[in-house]
C-alpha cells in the first residue's frame, strides 16, 4: 500500500496517539482490501483515506464518544483567507504547534492535516470527509483563525 503512511498519518492526528491509529489502519486497512474492487480508477490515496476517515470515526464513537464534536454546517459560513497564517504557523515550535493542533475540534483538525500535512486539495478532502468544497474552505478558515488565537493568547507567534 503505497499510501500507508498518510493513511496512519491521518488515524493518528484523528486519534491521538500511535497505538490507536495502528489499530485504525489495520482495520482500515483490511476493509480497503476487501472492497479494492470499489476503487476504480480513482484517486486511489483519497478513497484510502476515506476508509480511513470512516473507521477512525466509527472506532471514536465506540471508544471516545466524547472526543467527537459535531460541528454545524450552517456556522461554516466563512471563505477561507487565501492569505491564511498557515506559513506563520511554519516557524512555530512543533511541540507547542501539536499541542494546539490536538486541541482543535475534531472536523477542523482533519482539515488541516489533510491540506497542511498531506497536501491535498480542497475536492479530495471534501471527497474523504463527504462534505461541499464550502465546508471544506470553511473547516479551514475557522482552524486557521482557532490556531492564531491560540498562539496569540500564549504569545507564541
Amino acid at each position: 500500500m503505497p499510501h500507508l503512511d498518510a493513511a496512519y498519518n491521518l488515524a493518528r492526528w484523528l486519534a491521538g496517539n500511535d497505538h490507536d491509529a495502528a489499530d485504525i489502519v489495520q482495520d482500515a486497512s483490511v476493509r480497503a482490501f476487501r472492497f479494492i474492487g470499489n476503487c476504480r480508477g480513482e484517486n486511489a490515496r483519497a478513497w484510502l483515506l476515506m476508509i480511513v476517515r470512516n473507521t477512525a470515526f466509527t472506532w471514536l464513537k465506540k471508544n471516545r464518544p466524547q472526543a467527537i464534536v459535531s460541528i454545524d454546517d450552517d456556522e461554516l459560513a466563512e471563505i477561507e483567507d487565501t492569505n491564511s497564517a498557515t506559513n506563520s504557523f511554519r516557524g512555530a515550535d512543533k511541540n507547542v504547534l501539536r499541542a494546539a493542533l490536538e486541541e482543535l475540534p475534531l472536523e477542523f483538525r482533519e482539515a488541516l492535516v489533510l491540506r497542511e500535512l498531506e497536501g491535498f486539495s480542497y475536492k479530495e478532502i471534501a471527497e474523504v470527509a463527504d462534505v461541499p468544497v464550502g465546508t471544506v474552505m470553511s473547516r479551514l478558515a475557522r482552524a486557521r483563525r482557532q490556531l492564531q488565537n491560540h498562539f496569540a493568547q500564549k504569545g507564541n507567534l
